[in-house]
């Protein structure tokens, strides 16, 4: 007769897991999407950085220095 008190503990303990899972799910129901936009706009921000030194005269001339370095490492070959 001792099974019978434990057998209901342990539904009513799986009950209250169940529970407790969907409580936590919709507590979390919008990290995901605040993780997106932190990181949505994080790009953003990089994207505008990067723009504005390329951009720049310093960018410019890196670009066409690495521009120069890869025609003469290909005219190099051929």
């Amino acid at each position: 007769m001792t099974h019978a008190p434990v057998a209901r503990n342990r539904r009513l303990g799986a009950a209250l897991l169940r529970r407790d899972r969907v409580r936590r799910r919709d507590v979390e129901r919008g990290s995901a999407t605040a993780e997106y936009a932190v990181a949505s706009a994080g790009a953003v921000g990089f994207a505008g950085l990067l723009i504005k030194f390329l951009t720049s005269d310093g960018g410019q001339e890196i670009i066409k220095m690495i521009f120069e370095l890869i025609m003469g490492l290909i005219k190099s070959f051929f």
